[in-house]
């Protein structure tokens, strides 16, 4: 009998344990899904200006890893099936590694294809975390969400804030910022391995709870392309707001490093709404009251800055940063609140973000295009509030309380 308690109050204590390696693990991997990313905003121009590339071009760099989503989101969940999603995610982040490495080489070449590697990589996190959540705790899906989506933007806004401060106040230049974040890949590499010696999660298995109905046809499915378009236009007001958004606040009048910590404002105001809403979306039945109000914060935010307002811009960022917060938490739940099972969630995440993301990769380059041919920022300005009423209208469809 003594044996027997020991042996139950062993199990109890490694629960938690196990639990506890799974959140560290998660938060180290969610902050290296961001920060390779928004830090390119804020010295984009010094990239511009140190290799001589166009505005463009310069757009280019963010849309490279949406187009690297686009085309590698629908085959993540089958690559996870066969390797077993968390070896599939260590090998995700060895290859973000090379590619972080790569893109501060100093030459065009290496930029464009370390950014390629980076958005590959980023990828299968995309992808498999909300079908990996579904599995390991599917009672605790909107607090771990949180978790992880409180995690990329704490660590985006501080890559944002420190970039610029990097490339003009060290010697390592732009190259030195866009390869500072190789340190939490390697943590990250770190934390995860302790996953790669647990019981290991395998979406084919999981998918065996559908075994006597046919699989799912996403594309065939109204909800499905709504929830898409809606990752896609989220998706483009994020990256837009990331590339463009200090230079936008440079030509109203704010210094490089002063425009790069009023972005950082906007990613850290992102915070409280990615971990709450999570957790509020998961005990809704219909989430449009979210939708609601994320559209009017929105609207709020980007008319300020359109209009010049630059007495209010820490208000507008705020407001746009707590939008941006609550949809990015709204739509990433739509994966497993619309979905009965861990695989059709994978299923969905993959498809959504495929087509979200290539239509988001429109947007930097649009924006700096419209820049360039009209020599002001006031019609990428318009854009922003365009892609926001398209927003309200396709996660609105999408918030209703049903399933795939």
């Amino acid at each position: 009998m003594t044996t027997t308690n020991a042996s139950h109050k062993s199990k109890r204590l490694h629960i938690p344990s196990s639990a506890l390696i799974f959140v560290v693990a998660i938060i180290f991997l969610a902050s290296t899904l961001r920060t390779p990313l928004t830090g390119v905003g804020p010295v984009i121009s010094s990239i511009r200006d140190g290799l001589g590339i166009s505005n463009v071009l310069a757009g280019f760099l963010t849309t490279i890893p949406l187009l690297a989503f686009g085309v590698v989101s629908p085959i993540a969940p089958r690559i996870s099936r066969r390797f077993g999603i968390e070896k599939t995610l260590f090998y995700s982040i060895i290859l973000l590694t090379v590619g972080i490495i790569l893109r501060s080489l100093g030459t065009t070449s290496m930029l464009i294809f370390g950014t390629f590697l980076i958005g590959v990589a980023i990828s299968f996190g995309n992808v498999l975390v909300p079908s990996f959540f579904k599995i390991k705790y599917p009672l605790r899906i909107g607090l771990l969400t949180g978790i992880y989506t409180v995690s990329m933007n704490i660590s985006a806004a501080i890559a944002v804030g420190v970039s610029n401060p990097i490339a003009t106040n060290t010697t390592w230049g732009w190259q030195g910022a866009l390869a500072v974040s190789v340190i939490l890949t390697l943590i990250t590499l770190v934390t995860w391995t302790p996953l790669l010696r647990g019981e290991k999660v395998d979406l084919s298995t999981i998918s065996s709870d559908t075994v006597d109905k046919p699989e799912i046809k996403i594309w065939k499915k109204p909800l499905a392309w709504a929830i898409a378009i809606s990752m896609g236009f989220q998706s483009l007001l994020f990256y837009c707001s990331i590339s463009w958004l200090p230079e936008i606040l440079i030509s109203q009048g704010y210094s490089a490093d002063k425009a790069g910590w009023l972005t950082s404002v906007m990613q850290m105001s992102q915070i409280p709404m990615t971990f709450l809403i999570p957790i509020i979306a998961e005990k809704l039945r219909s989430q449009r009251p979210l939708v609601y109000m994320f559209t009017i914060l929105y609207i709020i935010g980007f008319a300020g800055l359109m209009l010049g307002l630059t007495d209010f811009t820490a208000v507008w960022m705020i407001c746009i940063g707590l939008a941006g917060g609550a949809s990015f938490g709204v739509i990433m739940m739509l994966f497993t609140l619309r979905t009965q099972t861990a695989y059709e969630a994978a299923q969905i995440s993959g498809f959504a973000q495929s087509i979200g993301y290539l239509l988001a990769a429109a947007g930097p380059v649009l924006f700096g295009f419209l820049h360039d041919a009209t020599g002001s920022w006031n019609s990428p300005n318009v854009l922003f509030i365009i892609a926001a009423v398209i927003l309200f209208f396709t996660a609105f469809i999408s918030a209703k309380d049903r399933y795939l």
